[in-house]
């Protein structure tokens, strides 16, 4: 068996995975999963990351309304995913969005801005396992929001160790996630 490892976005691994280019995915539900497969292995929570220069840092709560005065970086608009929608609903809500400073297309390039002191940003909990992080992540009351991942695959894909791999998967997923 031969095994190559490759990083991409959801639909980007979506539509490698419809092409045959790629045999399986980890990736995030979506609506529409068209002809693939998809097992669920995890969820995790998204965090506030705040940089340690940042005084919500310091704070033991944090409140939506706590966000009001501070820059914000959401992800970009464009093709907006289920936790996307979820967090430009809640900014227009409370009324955050004249706060939007910057936007990116993924989660390395918010933690990285975040991290340089330019605002904070919603992320997922894996990005607590980064190295050397100059960043907290801190709950907010008023956003609980957890977020699936899982393994995709083509139904017409023969791949013979596909149940293997998602056996693996499953028993490397965090218990309670």
């Amino acid at each position: 068996m031969k095994i190559h490892i490759a990083a991409g976005n959801t639909g980007e691994i979506i539509r490698n995975l419809e092409s045959g280019q790629i045999n399986l995915g980890f990736i995030r539900p979506v609506e529409n999963i068209g002809s693939l497969r998809f097992f669920s292995i995890a969820h995790e929570r998204y965090y506030l990351a705040v940089g340690h220069g940042n005084p919500l840092a310091a704070r033991d709560e944090i409140t939506i309304d706590d966000l009001s005065d501070q820059k914000l970086i959401a992800f970009s608009r464009q093709n907006l995913s289920f936790s996307e929608r979820y967090f430009q609903e809640k900014f227009e809500a409370y009324d955050l969005v004249k706060n939007i400073a910057y936007s990116c297309d993924d989660t390395w390039s918010l933690v990285s801005l975040v991290a340089a002191g330019l605002g904070i940003g919603f992320v997922p909990e894996w990005t607590r396992e980064l190295p050397n992080r100059a960043f907290e992540l801190k709950k907010v009351r008023g956003i609980d929001f957890r977020i699936g991942l899982g393994v995709a695959w083509n139904r017409e894909d023969p791949t013979a160790a596909r149940d293997d791999i998602v056996d693996i998967a499953r028993s490397l997923a965090r218990p309670g996630r």
